[in-house]
């Protein structure tokens, strides 16, 4: 089980700087140059092609570039050229089948994207700066060391950071164009990628950059995840700025076994919101809980306690979905008078439910009654957690039967027993 986290803390991401600092991770990065110089005989009008792999220091820190000599014919390939090229080079230099599913991926993101803008079918769209060679052997470089890295195995991990977008202008066969590019913001839209302006004013996301990253879908994490570090390997692109060191790193690991359990896929980030009260009355606190039980909160807790001036107290804990955390920090404020309040991100785990409607018979009668169903999923297998009647229900139907919640309980086993059996 391994894993791969994309730190973008100091840098954008484009193809080459990308394949920089992926070749740095594998021994293979001179073989992987070498039959991609081959390209220039899958394209027309490419006189010569160098590829080499270098050593640059960026800020202090020394990083992979990829230092590209390439001379062909000013023309605009069409998308049928590029994937001509990119099928037969795939199958020639031995791809496996994850491998060239996802450098087509690649490559069809990108024409999608372009189409969509300039509203034209992919057959019929103009690529300009995508129809260089370099646009292919991002691609398939890339693609080749993410594969001897194993990364196309189902127990591999991808991970990302922020993605830094950069901000200004840039100039295009299309003219002058704010940041990021018309595609480059086309592939990111819609995907699971974070992405934020600046730091700088240069763009800093290129449309083969974003769409490498965009195909290999990785996890949002704001540090990095747990692991065991294997290698770690910095790479650069072209651009040198001054004030911004442009250099992305990766790290390489063996991922924690739990990234794998079949729960880790109910894993969900939330806030806790918590403050201690001694000064509040029973009406007050009851209010505050009518009055959150409104809001789209997930759980509030009041829990007595002794505060350090020996008064009894309350704590009030309430859980929510990050977004949803200042404006109800605010609520608590204005409702209890409290002077401060804790709030921090936690993990929960929280499993899959069901509510089914089910007809139980007392003495007789038939009543309607609501049952939860909490399960996971293990690959194709179900595991039932529990089957609870609401309880809700419960008290209506003993208030019409006059029977205590606890006996109404005996007439729901079938039901619970029929329910628990025909959802695994």
């Amino acid at each position: 089980m391994k894993s791969l986290y994309f730190d973008l803390t100091n840098s954008g991401i484009s193809g080459d700087m990308l394949l920089a600092s992926l070749l740095g991770l594998i021994p293979e990065a001179t073989q992987i140059l070498t039959n991609l110089k081959d390209l220039k005989n899958y394209l027309k009008d490419v006189a010569k092609l160098e590829l080499n792999l270098i050593t640059v220091k960026r800020m202090g820190i020394i990083s992979n570039k990829l230092e590209i000599i390439i001379e062909e014919s000013k023309i605009h390939r069409s998308s049928e050229d590029l994937s001509a090229a990119l099928e037969k080079f795939l199958i020639e230099k031995d791809y496996s089948n994850l491998a060239q599913d996802f450098a087509r991926n690649v490559l069809n993101t990108l024409f999608k994207a372009e189409a969509s803008i300039h509203g034209k079918l992919i057959e019929n769209i103009h690529l300009h700066e995508l129809s260089s060679v370099d646009t292919l052997i991002d691609i398939l470089g890339v693609t080749k060391a993410i594969d001897i890295l194993g990364g196309f195995n189902s127990n591999f991990s991808f991970y990302c950071s922020e993605v830094p977008l950069g901000g200004g202008k840039i100039k295009s066969a299309h003219g002058i164009l704010p940041i990021p590019a018309p595609a480059t913001a086309k592939i990111l839209e819609k995907s699971n990628l974070f992405v934020k302006g600046g730091p700088i004013e240069k763009e800093l996301v290129t449309p083969t950059g974003a769409a490498l990253l965009v195909n290999l879908h990785p996890k949002f994490k704001q540090f990095v995840p747990s692991m065991k570090l294997i290698k770690i390997s910095y790479g650069t692109g072209k651009n040198e700025f001054k004030t911004f060191s442009n250099t992305l790193r990766i790290l390489y690991g063996g991922a924690n076994s739990n990234e794998f359990h079949p729960l880790s896929d109910y894993v969900e980030e939330v806030s806790i919101i918590e403050t201690a009260v001694d000064d509040v009355s029973g009406e007050i606190l009851g209010n505050f809980v009518t009055i959150l039980g409104k809001e789209d909160i997930l759980d509030i807790q009041i829990i007595p306690s002794i505060t350090k001036k020996n008064r009894p107290g309350h704590i009030i804990k309430i859980i929510c979905a990050p977004s949803l955390s200042y404006d109800l920090i605010l609520k608590t404020l204005k409702e209890l008078g409290t002077l401060g309040v804790r709030f921090y991100s936690s993990k929960r785990v929280c499993v899959n439910r069901r509510i089914v409607n089910e007809k139980i018979d007392i003495n007789g009668k038939w009543y309607d009654l609501k049952f939860k169903i909490s399960f996971i999923n293990k690959g194709e297998k179900t595991e039932i957690i529990n089957v609870k009647p609401e309880f809700e229900d419960l008290s209506l139907i003993s208030k019409e039967t006059s029977l205590p919640v606890k006996e109404i309980l005996f007439y729901c086993h079938n039901a619970m027993e029929k329910l628990y059996k025909n959802i695994l």
